[in-house]
């Protein structure tokens, strides 16, 4: 069986002990399944992508004895494919561009009822404001959104994914209830950007083969999202293994604001990647 995984970081601070697990627990699958790891920097955020992390991301990663092949897949640089899949899902009638701001969101979703969700993988659940409009009165600076209730229609029978994590190991089908009240109408491009997230990383995997999908388990309901897209673009569904996180003393995931955890200045400090690994729970190498 073929098996090919990535490391996607966004080059937008340092690495921290969350990264270097999930990049340890990427090329170890791979190497263990005698497969191959790639690197790619998901740089589609040009305003806080920098190439001074991107740099000081591939000494981190160098550091810790992860290799890959070169050249390395750059995100901003896949935005004619973007342009092409958000091309293919407007021709179906799935897109509608979307002019509300963060507060509008805000503002139009009103008080939460007790016992519907409010936010979902992309956010906070669109209340739908937009949803009337088409692509043909897009206006520069809207985001696009796709229209999930159409969405499901346009599927058929909903797909299916394996997923491997210890936390929710299992063969999944998409349900269509779960879809409209927990994920909603979300971005697929937004303001300033070629393509939003849950777009974005389902064409570059396509774009490089990736059989396997491991990452956080935190981007575990994500996936549903990530499944769909490629069953509306006609794109195999890799399989996916969704982690444990890192979390610092009190229980909270690490972010790249957390700076006292980064990889760089425990480099600085001395620190070995052994002492690394071991920070993180992983065997010794």
């Amino acid at each position: 069986m073929i098996f090919r995984t990535r490391f996607a970081p966004s080059p937008t601070g340092l690495l921290h002990l969350g990264h270097a697990f999930s990049a340890l627990t990427a090329y170890e699958m791979a190497r263990a399944a005698h497969g191959t790891f790639l690197l790619r920097m998901d740089d589609i955020d040009r305003v806080r992508s920098k190439p001074e992390y991107e740099v000081q991301a591939k000494q981190d990663l160098h550091w810790l004895g992860v290799r890959w092949p070169e050249p390395v897949m750059q995100q901003s640089r896949s935005e004619p494919r973007f342009r092409a899949a958000l091309d293919e899902l407007a021709a179906l009638g799935l897109l509608y561009p979307c002019s509300c701001s963060r507060a509008d969101i805000d503002a139009a979703a009103g008080a939460p009822q007790e016992g519907v969700p409010t936010h979902g993988p992309d956010g906070r659940i669109y209340p739908g404001t937009c949803r009337h409009r088409s692509m043909e009165s897009y206006l520069e600076g809207d985001a696009v959104r796709l229209d999930m209730a159409k969405a499901i229609v346009a599927a058929g029978p909903l797909p299916q994914f394996t997923e491997t994590g210890a936390a929710f190991e299992g063969r999944h089908t998409l349900q269509a209830e779960d879809l409209l009240t927990t994920v909603g109408d979300v971005a697929v491009a937004r303001r300033g950007m070629a393509a939003a997230y849950h777009l974005c990383v389902v064409v570059d995997d396509h774009a490089q083969d990736i059989t396997h999908v491991i990452r956080g388990e935190d981007l575990f309901d994500a996936t549903r999202i990530h499944v769909l897209l490629a069953h509306l673009l006609r794109l195999p569904v890799p399989e996916y293994h969704h982690h444990r996180l890192i979390r610092d003393a009190a229980g909270k995931r690490l972010a790249k604001r957390d700076d006292a955890r980064a990889i760089r200045l425990f480099r600085d400090q001395g620190a070995t990647p052994e002492d690394i690994r071991a920070m993180v729970g992983l065997p010794s190498s």
